[in-house]
């Protein structure tokens, strides 16, 4: 096998898609996803998941894509010389869970690699990904959880990598003109090429496989907890700030339009239902101006 062959690497993404979804349905209990699988005329593809009005999950997309082609357009490789006159494969899995309940966190799970080649010259590529965690209401167990696997789940490739990969989450999840933190973080990585790629690729598969360890205990912990129309609204005025990151700064929905990706998969990370609110101000000592004081970056595991 080829060292950067990114085979290995896709058949693990599709057989996560596979037992995040079967998990996901079991955990939900009232809905089951629903598969489209679709064509890029350039080269590509993928098969987008989406489970809708659940008892659990108001809205859950899981989807894979491959985006190819024979070489990438001059604004794409202008800064990576790189790149130029390469063809070109880039392939991920993308997780986007809208719970029902407002105690529970919305949360977004991607791992990618980039891998561009030319005959005669040597390949270039690179991994990315991470998982992050928006509540809506605090819960610090929930937090220190969530950072606590993140830690474990890295900690074989070295001890360095969760705290570098920590604050980097924690700056590209922020809005600039809120001059707040999407939520409370967790990890996030781009361009990782360390130590070669079988290396990168297993920090990044350590990231994909912690996900649901992650993430389903506080989704079942919360889950029953009474809620009523002042917090149903507080979540979808929340939601709000969710919408503002992924259209106006994600990378990888800008890299899915741009790239001809099906735009139904790549907009699966809109919540179902949203609000804005001009001017809302949280009640003093209230649990909403609480999540005020979560929405800034901090150690969790201190």
């Amino acid at each position: 096998m080829n060292q950067t062959d990114p085979s290995t690497f896709k058949t693990w993404l599709l057989d996560l898609q596979n037992r995040i979804c079967s998990t996901l349905e079991q955990e939900d209990g009232a809905a089951s996803f629903e598969a489209t699988s679709w064509l890029r005329d350039e080269g590509g593809g993928g098969e987008s998941r989406l489970l809708r009005d659940g008892d659990l999950f108001e809205q859950a997309g899981v989807n894979f894509s491959v985006v190819s082609g024979d070489s990438l357009p001059p604004a794409a490789s202008a800064t990576r010389e790189k790149l130029a006159g390469k063809s070109y494969e880039a392939m991920g899995l993308s997780v986007v869970l809208h719970p029902r309940n407002p105690h529970v966190p919305t949360t977004h799970m991607n791992v990618r690699l980039f891998h561009a080649h030319r005959e005669g010259s040597d390949p270039v590529w690179w991994f990315g990904g991470g998982f992050d965690l928006t509540p809506y209401y605090p819960h610090l167990e929930d937090a220190q959880h969530w950072h606590r696997c993140a830690r474990t789940a890295l900690e074989p490739h070295g001890a360095e990598l969760y705290p570098r990969f920590k604050e980097w989450c924690d700056r590209y999840f922020f809005l600039p003109h809120r001059n707040e933190t999407r939520g409370i973080g967790g990890v996030f990585f781009d361009d990782l090429d360390e130590g070669g790629f079988d290396r990168s690729m297993a920090i990044t598969r350590s990231v994909g496989e912690a996900f649901l360890d992650a993430y389903l205990p506080i989704a079942r912990r919360r889950r029953d907890l009474e809620y009523g129309d002042r917090e149903e609204q507080f979540q979808l005025y929340r939601r709000g700030r969710y919408v503002e990151f992924n259209l106006l700064f994600d990378r990888g929905t800008l890299f899915g339009i741009q790239s001809g990706g099906r735009a139904e998969a790549i907009l699966m990370s809109m919540p179902p239902r949203v609000r804005w609110q001009s001017g809302w101000q949280p009640d003093a000592g209230s649990q909403e101006e609480k999540l005020l004081e979560y929405l800034r970056p901090r150690d969790w595991l201190q």
